[in-house]
């Protein structure tokens, strides 16, 4: 009996502390955000009147009234002036160091984006950029442009080197495709590579040719890089952490308050340090070095905690190449691929089951998180053979591996990768980029109704995440929320309407499933008390608009840690980041290279 009256004692006694802990003074806030819809992505409480902010996280949540008792005679107070708070936005994959390639090319990318709508119209912006900018042409000694999608062209073709000659014939000339997987040389430019009709393309490489056997100029995978790359190395040291910069911005400008440096490098992670060591890192970033490069700067690297706003999350691989550039690996032939491809074409992976086998098996040893890039079904076959072995060996190591993109899905194997515990980061923005030239083209009308297959996902009770890849496409959440919630094609075409999800889904797909993908969902991904102040202010209230607006939603505000780092201008326009042009030292040129050979976008 007196063990009993003992325990209900203390029980009483936890009670009264409990309660009067909450009946002590509370904090005083820095700042209090109120005067709109505040949108917290917390089940437990979806929407809130106000928040109380304190030293950078969230002290309080809920209605204005209850969190009177925060404010101080310091105390400032947030008005949203009726605009919507959403959770900042954590990028479930991008490249931000190489998204500030976007700062410093031509843009030629199609409408709405850009202006470029046929090999007329590309070769006039690459000729303009070169004249407003022949300071950074002389500096680098070439003329670069970025984004051109032949899909996109009147053409339906790839600009040649004879195209890109009439440009220049005394400089080199390269343009990178959309999907970051091929790109265009003028003639210099593979005069200087050393490309001619003899060269062979290197494994996992394709270099396209003409009637009578020369190179046309349009290089593949890997035959594109050992031409791209060496060309970049000429940026000099300062070039990378102007990317770094760069790139870290123009997230923020879309209000991502953690980015993503997809298959970053050891090069790529220390300009990100330098940037963010000097005070121009103003978002988190998370990169994944590749891990057939890296491993060891990988291992002795990798951390939950980030310093200075950047850290190493693990590793990245990458299986095959880009759909719409008929590069990805699938587990059939293309339906109607644009080009000179033999009967029966089903694309190819850049890497052997092997390497794959080794690089899943090192991760999952080391329980390193793994991030693989596989597109078609035919690599996705082979992630999941991968993976099996792996838990077969390793057991679950708690790393949560990613299946980034995943776009060419069979059913079976969204069930496959439930049960290997993936986690998937897909891609529904190519049902607006490119899915009219996936029905017609790369995997025909019956198909291109499941690319990006959210709909099954979700059947199967799975979080996912949603991504840009940029510089594949901007880095803009409201067109990643817009085509995750309608799937709408550019002629208007709704691609899978079964694979459509609601507005509350497509943002946690943008902010807590993607935090949980990276180990921080204890910090970020929601408004919730003790998470960090990572906030981002739109224009209007995403689930209260018709879903066909939700594209047009501007991001006035990026918030982090309670600071503004990004606010918008009245009437300003959706303005492409430019800086100084590089330096052009030699002797640190070997820095970018070996950051680029690892870091540019492959996806």
């Amino acid at each position: 009996m007196k063990v009993y009256l003992g325990m209900l004692l203390a029980v009483f006694v936890l009670i009264a502390c409990t309660v009067e802990a909450a009946d002590t003074p509370a904090k005083t806030a820095d700042t209090i955000y109120t005067g709109g819809p505040i949108l917290t992505m917390d089940d437990k409480q979806p929407k809130a009147d106000a928040v109380a902010v304190k030293d950078g996280r969230i002290i309080a949540v809920g209605r204005l009234a209850d969190l009177e008792k925060y404010k101080g005679t310091n105390t400032k107070e947030f008005d949203l002036n009726g605009r919507a708070m959403v959770p900042g936005f954590v990028d479930s994959h991008g490249h931000v160091v190489f998204g500030g390639l976007q700062a410093l090319s031509a843009n030629l990318l199609s409408p709405p984006d850009g202006k470029v709508t046929d090999i007329a119209s590309l070769k006039s912006t690459l000729s303009q950029w070169a004249k407003d900018n022949a300071d950074a042409v002389a500096a680098t000694k070439m003329i670069i442009g970025f984004g051109y999608d032949n899909a996109q062209l009147k053409e339906l073709r790839h600009p040649t080197r004879e195209d890109l000659d009439e440009v220049s014939q005394d400089i080199p000339v390269l343009i990178v495709h959309q999907s970051g997987h091929l790109g265009v040389a003028n003639s210099k430019a593979l005069e200087m590579a050393g490309i001619n009709k003899d060269s062979k393309a290197p494994a996992g490489g394709v270099i396209q040719r003409d009637d009578s056997g020369e190179p046309n100029g349009v290089l593949e995978e890997y035959a594109f890089f050992s031409v791209f790359v060496p060309l970049l190395g000429q940026l000099g040291d300062e070039g990378l952490v102007t990317f770094a910069r760069a790139g870290s911005n123009l997230w923020a400008k879309f209000g991502y308050t953690t980015g993503q440096d997809g298959r970053s490098s050891e090069a790529a992670v220390k300009a990100l340090k330098k940037a963010a060591a000097d005070g121009d890192i103003l978002i988190d970033v998370v990169a994944f070095p590749d891990v057939l490069e890296g491993r060891d700067f990988i291992k002795q690297s990798m951390s939950r905690d980030y310093v200075d706003n950047v850290r190493v999350g693990g590793c990245k691989l990458t299986i095959d190449g880009s759909p719409q550039g008929f590069t990805a690996l699938r587990d059939r032939p293309y339906y109607d691929p644009v080009g000179k491809y033999p009967k029966g074409y089903k694309g190819y992976s850049a890497i052997t089951q092997e390497q794959l086998q080794d690089a899943v098996n090192w991760c999952f040893e080391h329980g390193l998180q793994i991030i693989v890039h596989s597109n078609g079904e035919g690599a996705s076959d082979m992630l999941i053979a991968a993976f099996k072995k792996a838990r077969e060996k390793y057991g679950d190591p708690g790393n949560r591996p990613v299946l980034v993109h995943g776009q060419f899905q069979r059913e079976d194997q969204v069930d496959s990768f439930k049960d290997l515990g993936v986690f998937q980061s897909v891609f529904p923005m190519h049902t607006f980029y490119w899915g009219d030239w996936h029905r017609e083209h790369t995997v025909g009308p019956k198909a291109a109704e499941n690319i990006s297959p959210t709909g099954w996902i979700r059947k199967r009770g799975l979080m996912f995440g949603t991504h840009h890849d940029a510089p594949v496409a901007f880095p803009d959440s409201m067109r990643v929320l817009d085509a995750t919630v309608n799937r709408r094609t550019r002629s208007g075409y709704i691609l899978g309407p079964e694979q459509r999800v609601d507005v509350n889904t497509a943002l946690k797909a943008m902010t807590i499933w993607p935090a949980w993908q990276h180990f921080e969902e204890d910090d970020k991904g929601s408004i919730e008390v003790g998470k960090l102040a990572d906030f981002v202010v739109l224009s209007e209230d995403p689930t209260a608009v018709p879903s066909e607006k939700l594209a047009d939603l501007k991001v006035l505000k990026t918030i982090k840690k309670d600071k503004v780092i990004f606010e918008s201008k009245p009437g300003e326009p959706s303005a492409r980041l430019r800086y100084a042009p590089f330096s052009n030292s030699p002797e640190a040129g070997h820095h970018v290279l070996d950051a680029l050979v690892s870091g540019m976008s492959k996806d």
